[in-house]
């Protein structure tokens, strides 16, 4: 037993060194050590010895069984040891190569402004709301007080899919789906997209942003109309800034104005940036019409409020004192890693 122990060592010995790599070397290992393999055999064959002979043969078995796991490391760490510098001499890296720029995105000017206006409405008590951007011709015009041969409604303003469905030129419609709700009262802010007729220029697009805002509760007068946008103002663009309200004309509100606020170039002075003027226009205001209150399923003697719209590209385009409209759409790296 002694002798065919040893010679399953001596062999065994002989295939490693003959190894020249990790495969053929666990094939050495299964073909001795594996649960088929010669010691395994040795072992399997022990009920044959004798009692008195099995503790000598098994510590025989043992040492054998050590001496060839011992041989099977060192080889196993010496071939991996080759393959590893084989690889590093393979695959060499030039470090003197530029490394690969991780492109961080960032936010668009226009979701900035949106974000800051949302955030100075929502500390007022406001809710933002969100609607269809396709639209019942009742929600984008009727309900809003503008009729049927209102010029608002010419295919020339206006994308109709149908005589019934628009793209909506506005996000008014929003309000009304809101105040036919019921629940008030209502303070809320939707923003979103909208589509008109236009050709594309340095202030036009067919397709922009609005933000409208709208509050209705008792006792609500052209005051709380005032006081908040004057609010809005100071918070968007600086607390030294001034409203003017003048007299205008919308539809779907009475009495209706336009609000300027003092231009933050020159704080009211007159600058090319306001053309000399002082004043830059801002936005769209004035107390919801009784018609579309009571359209909605609201009494307007027991209830009033107040409405307001601006576009959100014509404050982007104040705030970071940009010339073109365009720019904003055309997706420039150069232009939008500024902001």
């Amino acid at each position: 037993m002694k002798e065919k122990l040893q010679k399953i060592k001596e062999e065994a010995i002989r295939q490693i060194e003959q190894s020249k790599d990790l495969s053929k070397l666990n094939d050495v290992r299964v073909a001795v050590l594996g649960k088929k393999g010669e010691l395994t055999a040795v072992l399997k064959g022990m009920k044959d010895v004798s009692p008195e002979e099995r503790p000598l043969v098994g510590q025989l078995v043992n040492e054998t069984r050590e001496s060839i796991e011992k041989i099977l490391e060192e080889t196993k760490a010496k071939l991996e040891a080759a393959e590893l510098e084989a690889r590093l001499k393979h695959e060499v890296i030039d470090v003197t190569l530029p490394a690969k720029k991780n492109l961080v995105g960032h936010r668009h000017p226009n979701t900035i402004v949106l974000d800051e206006v949302e955030r100075i409405f929502t500390g007022m008590g406001y809710e933002v709301v969100e609607g269809p951007e396709v639209e019942y011709d009742y929600y984008n015009f009727e309900a809003l007080n503008i009729p049927a041969n209102h010029p608002a409604k010419d295919e020339q303003d206006t994308f109709y899919i149908n005589d019934k469905i628009v793209l909506r030129t506005q996000t008014s419609p929003v309000q009304v789906r809101t105040m036919e709700k019921g629940k008030l009262p209502i303070r809320m802010l939707a923003p979103g997209r909208v589509f008109r007729s236009d050709e594309v220029d340095a202030t036009h697009s067919p397709s922009f942003h609005q933000i409208e805002g709208m509050v209705i509760d008792k006792h609500i007068t052209f005051a709380d109309l005032k006081g908040t946008l004057a609010e809005f103002a100071k918070q968007l663009f600086g607390k030294d800034t001034k409203v003017k309200f003048r007299p205008h004309h919308f539809p779907f509100t009475e009495p209706s104005a336009e609000m300027d606020v003092t231009c933050f170039k020159c704080g009211g002075k007159g600058c090319r940036f306001c053309k000399g003027e002082g004043w830059i226009e801002i936005l769209g205001c004035g107390m919801v019409h009784p018609k579309v209150l009571r359209m909605s399923g609201i009494d307007p003697e027991e209830y009033s409020g107040f409405a307001f719209g601006i576009g959100l590209e014509r404050i982007t385009l104040l705030k970071y004192e940009i010339d073109d409209m365009r720019l904003l759409y055309e997706n420039d790296d150069r232009f939008l890693k500024q902001f």
